[in-house]
C-alpha cells in the first residue's frame, strides 16, 4: 500500500556542511548549471554537494576566485543554454584540467529512447541520470515544476523513454494576466479554495488545482501501468505542489546538480580512470 506524503531521499538526507579545512581536502568537481536568466554552481565530493550557489552572470573574477578559494577543483561539467563568454571559457580552460560539456552526442550513464535527442533540454538530461542513479532496477518518474513542467521517465534499464512538456505556474499566471483584456495578473497562494469566490481566487485554484490534478492523473496512470514506480519531485515551485499530490513522492531539490555531478563522474571514469 503506498502512503501519500512526500518523502526525502536517504542520499538527500547526507548533505554534508564541512568546514573550509575539510573541504579543501576533499576530492572535488565544480558543476555549473547555466540558465536563461542565473547560474548555478555547486562544489561535490564523489556524490555529495558540499556548496552550492546561484549567481546572474559570469567573470573572470568569479572564475579566479573559485580557483584560489577551491585548488582541489581539477574538474568540472557545464550545462548551458546560453552562450558562454569567450574569455571566461578561456579561463576555465586555463584554470581546470578537465572540462566536460553537457550534449546530446556525450556518453552517459543512462541511453536516450527520443527520436531527437538533439532537442532534448540538458536539465531534463542530467535530472534523469540523477533519478535513475537514485532509484536502480525501477521505473522513475521525474516531475521538475520550473518555468516549464517537464515529465520524464527512465525505465528499469535506466533508458530514458521520453516524456512531456506543459507551462509551468508561472507562466500560467502570467498567461492569464497578459492575454486577456480582464482577468488580473496574480501570485500563488499556499492554499487555495476548492471553488474561488472572488475572481484573483478563482485564477488561485485553477492554475494551482489544475497542476495538481494534471500531475496526479499521470502518476495514476503510470503507477498503475509499472509496478514498483518511483516518483520523483524537484524544480523551484516544488514546495508549492508538494503537500498536495496523493500520490507517494521524494523531494530531490538538487536533482539537475546531482545528475550533472554523475555524468562528471562517469566521463571521468571512462576516459581518464579515475
Amino acid at each position: 500500500m503506498k502512503i501519500p506524503g512526500a518523502l526525502i531521499h536517504p542520499r538527500i538526507l547526507l548533505y554534508l556542511s564541512l568546514p573550509y579545512k575539510d573541504i579543501q581536502s576533499s576530492k572535488m568537481n565544480l558543476i555549473i548549471d547555466a540558465g536563461n536568466t542565473q547560474i548555478k554552481w555547486a562544489i561535490y565530493s564523489d556524490k555529495q554537494q558540499l556548496l552550492k550557489k546561484t549567481i546572474e552572470s559570469w567573470s573572470e573574477l568569479q572564475v579566479e576566485s573559485l580557483v584560489s578559494r577551491y585548488p582541489s577543483i581539477k574538474s568540472i561539467i557545464i550545462s548551458s543554454v546560453r552562450k558562454i563568454p569567450v574569455d571566461i571559457y578561456d579561463s576555465l580552460q586555463d584554470s581546470f584540467s578537465h572540462i566536460v560539456e553537457l550534449n546530446h552526442q556525450l556518453k552517459l550513464p543512462i541511453s536516450i529512447k527520443y527520436k531527437t535527442p538533439e532537442t532534448l533540454g540538458k536539465d531534463r538530461i542530467a535530472a534523469a541520470v540523477g533519478g535513475a542513479a537514485l532509484f536502480p532496477g525501477n521505473y522513475v518518474f521525474v516531475i521538475d515544476l520550473g518555468t516549464a513542467i517537464t515529465l520524464d521517465l527512465i525505465n528499469e534499464n535506466a533508458q530514458y523513454l521520453g516524456g512531456n512538456i506543459s507551462p509551468g505556474m508561472q507562466l500560467r499566471f502570467k498567461a492569464l494576466g497578459h492575454f486577456t483584456d480582464d482577468l488580473p495578473l496574480v501570485s500563488p497562494k499556499s492554499q487555495t479554495k476548492f471553488l474561488g469566490q472572488t475572481t484573483n481566487e478563482a485564477i488561485q485554484a485553477g492554475v494551482q488545482q489544475g497542476i495538481t490534478y494534471e500531475l496526479d492523473a499521470y502518476i495514476n496512470t503510470l503507477v498503475n501501468k509499472y509496478n514498483g514506480l518511483r516518483v520523483i519531485l524537484t524544480g523551484g515551485d516544488a514546495p508549492v505542489f508538494v503537500k498536495k499530490l496523493k500520490n507517494t513522492i521524494f523531494v530531490v531539490p538538487n536533482l539537475v546538480l546531482d545528475g550533472l555531478n554523475l555524468i562528471l563522474e562517469f566521463q571521468k571514469e571512462q576516459y581518464l580512470g579515475l
